[in-house]
């Protein structure tokens, strides 16, 4: 960052000042800093070397005199630069304690962080450093914290004091972000850059905002990206809703498959061996393996939280392959495409909207969809417009995307209504995941009742088929 000091002098002419960066930092600027015919400074600056707690020492080739102290500058581009993850234990206003992590350059500064919060510091340990490695903020935070600003900045209020207002309606686990936000915008950060700087927020949000600081708009920006997220939101909502039913009766399931199997096979088993019975070999087998896990129990419920650890770190080799043998089911294919189409209409509307061109709009709305299909043409479609290609010739190569869809993009491309052809389909496309969804679960109940009864009855007929031969040898 380059910086002119203007003083007025009462003499003349101007040196040329060098600055030297001391151990803890790696800057050198030169800049002019005139002085007086008395050979005295009359004003000295530190400038920002843009890594915090920089110490800058100016000297004047006139004569020598420089600066031995320099308050550090934390710069807006950098709000986490040596900053150290604190575990802290604090007091609230009721006489509780809370427990937590926060960073903060020293525990002055988290004090005066928690002081704000109405929390009264009690001890810290000092974290590791990977440990201060940002999360994303929850898309409910999000879309409470674009709802505010929307509001608040659309009835003229400024900006550092919306944001403080959103902080307050988040959750106290977004909170620090958002102040975090405010402090760097209020020291003469632009929105856009302190959200990519907080690192909680995808490339979308911070697009949007850049784009809104160009035109002016940030009310409308926020309340394009709130509509965005309260989609994706929905979207969401409906796949846990499909889920809910087939995870409760998996789990009924499973949980009734155990007792029979430890408890209820093994003494029947007993009872029928005890008979001197000729059982059939899969009651000889499920008898075996009841037994076998009554005993060992412990056994196998530590094995089986083995394995389950093993999946979990696994997850990132394992989850791919088993959700494209998911997505190869028709019916949910179908409902994939449709939900991954709907988040494409849906961040290409807040883009658009907020005066993203479609080119740099394409490039990260592709990034947000994981379809196999749909995702290779988008990016195909926005290096051929950026080619010189016109887009109403390159929509029809996008083929994954339904013809009457093309069609209507199209049109919207012809007429310059783009944006609210966008907002349109992202309806249009969540209405379509909303009936595909109901289909869905109006296969999976057969089919789990099905399946359910199978295991079941499996092993019921396991048992019970010994001893209806028992009871119709005896009547004869």
């Amino acid at each position: 960052m380059r910086a002119f000091v203007r003083v007025a002098t009462a003499g003349f002419a101007a040196s040329v000042a060098s600055a030297q960066v001391l151990p803890g930092g790696a800057h050198v600027a030169s800049n002019f800093i005139p002085f007086g015919a008395n050979d005295s400074v009359r004003s000295q600056q530190v400038f920002r070397s843009g890594l915090f707690g920089t110490a800058t020492r100016i000297t004047n080739l006139g004569f020598a005199r420089a600066a031995s102290r320099a308050t550090p500058v934390h710069s807006p581009a950098m709000p986490q630069a040596l900053t150290a993850p604190f575990l802290y234990m604090a007091s609230r206003p009721d006489g509780r304690s809370a427990l937590g992590v926060r960073s903060a350059r020293n525990e002055a500064q988290l004090a005066e962080l928690l002081r704000r919060d109405r929390l009264v510091l009690l001890r810290t340990w000092r974290l590791p450093a990977w440990a201060d490695r940002p999360s994303r903020l929850r898309q409910k935070d999000q879309a409470e914290l674009h709802s505010q600003l929307a509001q608040l900045l659309g009835r003229g209020v400024p900006l550092v004091e919306a944001l403080d207002v959103a902080a307050r309606s988040v959750s106290e686990r977004a909170r620090p972000t958002i102040l975090r936000i405010k402090d760097q915008v209020a020291a003469g950060a632009s929105l856009a850059n302190a959200c990519r700087a907080a690192g909680v927020f995808d490339a979308v949000t911070t697009a949007v905002y850049r784009a809104a600081d160009r035109t002016g708009d940030l009310a409308g920006a926020a309340r394009q990206l709130a509509s965005s997220i309260r989609r994706q939101l929905a979207m969401r909502d409906k796949a846990v809703t499909v889920a809910i039913y087939p995870a409760i009766v998996v789990s009924i399931s499973v949980l009734v498959c155990l007792v029979m199997l430890t408890i209820v096979v093994p003494l029947i088993g007993d009872a029928l061996l005890k008979q001197q019975l000729t059982l059939p070999a899969y009651t000889r087998a499920m008898i075996a393996v009841g037994v076998f896990s009554r005993d060992h129990a412990l056994w196998l419920l530590a094995g089986a939280l083995a394995v389950a650890l093993a999946l979990y770190a696994l997850r990132a080799r394992l989850v791919p392959p088993a959700l494209g043998l998911l997505r190869a089911l028709p019916l949910v294919r179908a409902l994939v495409l449709a939900q991954q189409t709907a988040r494409f209409f849906t961040v290409m509307a807040a883009l658009t909207r907020s005066g993203v061109p479609v080119a740099d709009g394409l490039a990260i709305a592709s990034q947000v969809v994981a379809h196999r299909r749909l995702r290779p043409q988008l990016e195909n479609l926005r290096r051929r417009l950026v080619e010189g290609g016109a887009l109403r010739q390159l929509i029809d190569t996008v083929e994954a995307l339904p013809l009457g869809t093309r069609r209507l993009l199209i049109a919207a491309e012809r007429s310059g209504d783009l944006d609210s052809a966008f907002d349109a389909l992202a309806s249009d496309s969540a209405e379509e995941v909303d009936r595909r969804s109901m289909r869905l679960l109006a296969a999976l109940e057969p089919f789990l009742i099905l399946a359910m009864f199978l295991v079941i009855g499996g092993l019921l007929f396991s048992v019970m088929w010994p001893m209806i031969r028992l009871a119709a040898s005896q009547q004869f």
